[in-house]
């Protein structure tokens, strides 16, 4: 499952939030080598077998990967224990593309992105 963050948020407070709970991994690119270095971010996801999820935010040039050494419970154990949102502060999709493009859209705050 993949989640769209629609609420505002500080993405200080994004980044280091979950850097307190995961390993983190990040992938710079520019105007250029986005695609590219998309294409590595996900086959980096995809290694992880669902201990890790990337994180994709609005302004950042950047795609993070967070893991961890267990299953990964996105809603739970980030979004509503520690981040403290509820079920309107997000959506979901079974789409990896569309946090990604909402974000460039500038329909949204950030993306998760699971494997």
């Amino acid at each position: 499952m993949n989640y769209i963050i629609k609420k505002w948020i500080e993405p200080y407070v994004l980044l280091e939030t979950s850097k307190k709970h995961f390993k983190m991994q990040d992938f710079t690119f520019d105007g250029f080598s986005k695609n590219e270095i998309k294409n590595k971010f996900h086959s980096a996801l995809v290694k992880e077998n669902g201990t890790a999820f990337g994180l994709y935010m609005k302004n950042v040039n950047k795609f993070y990967l967070f893991s961890s050494e267990e299953k990964v419970n996105i809603e739970k154990d980030l979004l509503n224990n520690a981040l403290g949102f509820s079920a309107e502060d997000y959506e979901t999709t079974v789409d990896g593309e569309l946090p990604v493009n909402l974000v460039d859209m500038g329909k949204a705050e950030a993306g998760i992105i699971q494997a």
